[in-house]
């Protein structure tokens, strides 16, 4: 996703780091988010860590109320993707402590 990379997204990216509270987090967010777009992310978060623990797609549809085909793209970039879900979700379970 190389297209990806730019002054403006690398300029974003920086202002998350600057966020130190969840308090921060919340405040930026929904500034710069509508209510829709965050609950998406976090759905597509919540979908990966449910592929990661072996949940089968009825199962995360019926349960974060996700269509198959999200599903199905949150699962290749889980499998074959940049790994940002994968380091994520290690660091979510305390894994990679040492990378941070």
């Amino acid at each position: 996703m190389n297209n990806l990379h730019s002054d403006s997204i690398s300029r974003l990216f920086k202002a998350l780091g600057t966020l130190k509270t969840e308090e921060e987090y919340y405040a930026f967010f929904e500034d710069i988010c509508t209510v829709t777009e965050l609950r998406d992310i976090a759905q597509r978060l919540d979908t990966a860590i449910m592929l990661d623990n072996g949940a089968n797609y009825q199962t995360i549809s019926k349960q974060i109320g996700i269509s198959t085909a999200t599903i199905g793209r949150v699962s290749k970039c889980l499998n074959y993707g940049s790994g940002g879900y994968r380091l994520a979700i290690d660091r979510l379970n305390g894994e990679g402590k040492d990378e941070a």
